[in-house]
């Protein structure tokens, strides 16, 4: 069981190094581009939306959104460009670490708004 689930992890972290390429790709929708940059950039964001240490919500955020993100945009790129980059992340992937800085940035970032927010609401009260 636990060999299944480490080669499901290998075919999600392949997967979204795919849309990452797809997202790059001229021939790809830009509708498609924006949301696959998107999931991308939440997928390999080192910090959750929704924090793990909250019971049940901190999972399934990763449970749901990351591959239903991942299926609705496949359903958007076309499958020729889909193969392609598939094909591309199963080479490019061998021994590399997938992590986006960036993305974390943009998390704690509303973190940071909605902490400003939440103040805000307390001092008017």
């Amino acid at each position: 069981m636990f060999e299944k689930l480490k080669a499901n992890a290998r075919r999600l972290k392949s997967e979204v190094y795919a849309l990452y390429l797809a997202c790059r790709d001229p021939g790809t929708p830009w509708c498609a581009k924006i949301l696959a940059g998107l999931v991308v950039a939440y997928a390999l964001s080192p910090i959750d939306l929704i924090p793990d240490f909250i019971p049940v919500l901190g999972q399934l955020d990763d449970l749901i959104l990351v591959p239903a993100g991942i299926a609705l945009v496949l359903r958007m790129v076309p499958p020729g460009i889909m193969a392609s980059c598939r094909e591309r992340a199963a080479i490019e992937l061998v021994g590399k670490r997938l992590v986006s800085r960036p993305a974390a940035v943009v998390v704690v970032l509303l973190w940071l708004a909605g902490a400003v927010a939440v103040i805000r609401a307390l001092i008017a009260v």
